[in-house]
């Protein structure tokens, strides 16, 4: 099975995952989806037999991936399991590894002046988006496989212009020089957040207002601290709020990632309660990452209104600045996204890996978010 074929699925269908990593492996980072299960059986507990595994199984037409690292563990139990007269019994061609970088485009709003694109990163949360309006694209957030970004903007017969970074991300590596390079965009990301570093950019904070096309589209460039110094959220025609990593469906970035969790606290406070105040709450908010499949709603995006972000998550509610700034506090002992100091150096052109490393920096989840809600069922 195909990761884009495994994707169908775990939006729209059910699937039993018979995962054969180790526990370790597969208690950090899996598959998950809103009518996935998923049982952990080691290769190792595997190889002289699955005998014991198929009453563990499911009986019924849900098909049944077996998914390792990359792709030859997972053969070979898939083709014990067919022998033993399983059905309907598949490997993940890839494995984890594929999976890691696929990426899901999702259209969440059309009309006459705009086009906007959710483009979800599965494995690892991270989303990004593309807005188009009279032939011109502005990518936010992009990921590290930028020849997404191209092919949807030539299958939309646009041109991208304009590509942004909410702040210096620490879970993933941007795609946003590398894109700016293919395509003679500009790059735009906040200076705060670079400090020292060598990579070529436009700084965002000169820019309040970005016109895309001939019938201007506000994207109006919201300093939001917290998460970093330098975090921006894009106000798109008074509708959309794109978030970067400030405001999550479940919750608010954390600040501790920087080393100044209590300084950054600080700004997080002025952000929620200053800043975005007078925001209305009819206005969508389309975060930058997000932590569970329950996040993601009937129409397959991460997004919610403002109103409902803030009536479900109590930290969003706490005006009182000490309690909240101890609330966000606490997130410092919390597990940090993982190689992140590596991955921020690489992002401020510090440093430079090869794709296949870059790779293995990028494997598991994000753990951007400093407090989480469960959203409501639908």
């Amino acid at each position: 099975m195909t990761v884009e074929e495994m994707a169908k699925k775990v939006l729209h269908d059910k699937l039993f995952i018979l995962d054969v990593r180790n526990d370790e492996e597969y208690k950090k980072w899996k598959i998950e989806g809103k009518q996935v299960e998923s049982l952990n059986i080691p290769y190792f507990d595997l190889i002289d037999g699955v005998e014991h595994l198929l009453e563990k199984l499911p009986r019924d037409n849900r098909d049944i991936l077996v998914v390792c690292a990359q792709e030859g563990s997972s053969r070979f139990v898939a083709e014990k399991l067919s022998e033993a007269g399983m059905d309907h019994v598949y490997y993940l061609q890839g494995g984890m590894k594929t999976w890691s970088k696929f990426y899901h485009s999702e259209l969440v709003a059309a009309d006459e002046n705009l086009k906007l694109f959710q483009i979800n990163r599965l494995a690892k949360g991270c989303l990004s988006y593309m807005l188009i309006s009279e032939g011109e694209a502005l990518v936010l957030d992009p990921g590290r496989k930028t020849d997404v970004y191209v092919d949807l903007a030539q299958k939309e017969g646009v041109v991208i212009r304009h590509i942004v970074d909410t702040h210096v991300h620490a879970d993933h590596i941007s795609g946003g020089p590398e894109l700016a390079g293919k395509t003679g965009g500009t790059y735009y990301l906040p200076s705060s957040d670079v400090q020292d570093g060598t990579v070529l950019f436009e700084p965002l904070e000169n820019h309040p207002q970005i016109t895309m096309g001939k019938v201007v589209v506000e994207v109006l460039a919201i300093p939001t601290p917290g998460h970093t110094p330098g975090s921006t959220s894009l106000l798109v025609n008074k509708k959309y709020l794109l978030s970067g990593d400030t405001i999550f469906v479940g919750g608010l970035g954390r600040p501790d990632l920087g080393g100044k969790v209590k300084e950054w606290a600080q700004m997080l406070y002025e952000t929620v309660f200053t800043t975005i105040a007078d925001i209305p709450d009819d206005i969508y908010v389309l975060p930058g990452h997000y932590s569970t499949v329950a996040e993601i709603n009937d129409q397959h995006i991460v997004g919610d209104y403002l109103g409902d972000i803030r009536q479900r998550n109590e930290i969003m509610r706490t005006q009182n600045r000490k309690a909240f700034t101890e609330t966000v506090e606490a997130s410092d002992s919390s597990e940090k996204p993982p190689n992140f100091d590596k991955i921020v150096l690489i992002n401020r052109g510090l440093e430079t890996v090869t794709p296949e490393k870059a790779t293995e920096l990028e494997i598991g989840p994000n753990r951007c978010a400093v407090h989480h809600s469960t959203p409501e069922p639908d």
